[in-house]
């Protein structure tokens, strides 16, 4: 059904600003299950249009934005999750910071692409689990770096005996973060076996030769199990290794470059793929080599690998059969 009622919604931390695009109504309500409850009796009694009709629209802020998105979808209300940048750079030159103003500006935004949005459909739980373990074991991985690298250059510099208890309290951290990711990991692995479409997933991703584990993880966790986007090039662009023209008139005849609104982590994670890739994988060495030699940019290859490993993956994914190196088969 057609969307007619837009309600911008600004969240933080403890509350969230609500503005009724139709009659300008505002309110502000709990971030709580208490404020939600709120908001939609408070929506059906100061909007003459069907819920059917109407499209909660607000900025996707993690953690504060997950309770209100999971409350929506379980009363089958429409709702869309929208980047910041998005709603920003929508509605032009702006001066100060409102949230009963940012509000209005979302009902606004949600108004005047009412008919070209597509609200929000959240993955399976086992997805949404997946997303948290790995945002946790990167935060885990971070710090363990931190200790790591701080431990290296104290005993390099620091006298053992004097300083044995600063060494000794580093060693167990990062003992102790090596254990927890560890775990982190194998719960991971049991979500994945636990769900049989997620493991077939993985199966078919980890076929080709230069993917591994975390970075499957990570693949069938932000395209929402390949739901989310129609073909590779959209993921590509999503990740940040599609490459878009960078000219303008005739002053600027630039190359061709990749953006960097991107999801800098999958970004990194596909480098070291590649990487791996033209080691292990005869016909990315080949390729490689070939244009190295041929006097191309090492960047731009080793780009390029990155964008065929993605298109081999959704490749593998749409078929639903693994990756076959032909090479071992030719003569």
């Amino acid at each position: 059904m057609k969307i007619k009622e837009t309600i911008g919604i600004d969240i933080s931390k403890l509350k969230f600003d609500a503005r009724i695009h139709s009659s300008q109504k505002f309110n502000v309500f709990e971030n709580s299950s208490k404020g939600f409850k709120m908001l939609v009796k408070w929506v059906s009694k100061n909007s003459t249009y069907k819920k059917s009709e109407t499209l909660f629209v607000f900025e996707h802020t993690g953690l504060y934005s997950n309770q209100l998105s999971l409350f929506l979808a379980k009363l089958e209300l429409k709702f869309v999750l929208v980047p910041g940048l998005a709603i920003k750079r929508s509605l032009g030159i702006t001066r100060g910071k409102d949230d009963k103003i940012d509000a209005q500006k979302i009902a606004l935004y949600g108004f005047r692409l009412r008919d070209e949005i597509t609200p929000t459909k959240l993955p399976i739980p086992a997805i949404m689990q997946l997303k948290n373990f790995l945002t946790l074991r990167e935060r885990l991985v971070k710090h363990r770096a931190g200790f790591k690298a701080s431990l290296k250059e104290q005993k390099k510099i620091l006298i053992k005996k004097e300083n044995e208890l600063i060494l000794k309290v580093q060693k167990k951290m990062i003992k102790y973060l090596t254990k927890q990711i560890v775990e982190i990991e194998a719960k991971m692995k049991g979500i994945i076996k636990n769900e049989v479409d997620l493991h077939n997933l993985f199966k078919l991703i980890t076929s080709i030769k230069g993917i591994g584990p975390q970075t499957a993880y990570f693949l069938i966790a932000y395209s929402d199990g390949f739901t989310k986007f129609k073909n590779y090039r959209k993921f590509a662009s999503y990740c940040g290794i599609a490459p878009f023209p960078n000219s303008s008139g005739t002053s600027i005849r630039g190359r061709n470059k990749v953006s960097n609104l991107a999801n800098k982590k999958i970004k990194s994670l596909l480098d070291l793929c590649a990487k791996t890739a033209i080691q292990h994988s005869p016909e990315m060495k080949m390729y490689y080599t070939r244009r190295i030699d041929k006097g191309h940019n090492k960047m731009s290859t080793i780009n390029i690998i990155r964008n065929k490993l993605l298109a081999r993956v959704f490749a593998v994914v749409k078929r639903n059969s693994p990756y076959i190196d032909t090479m071992k088969f030719a003569a």
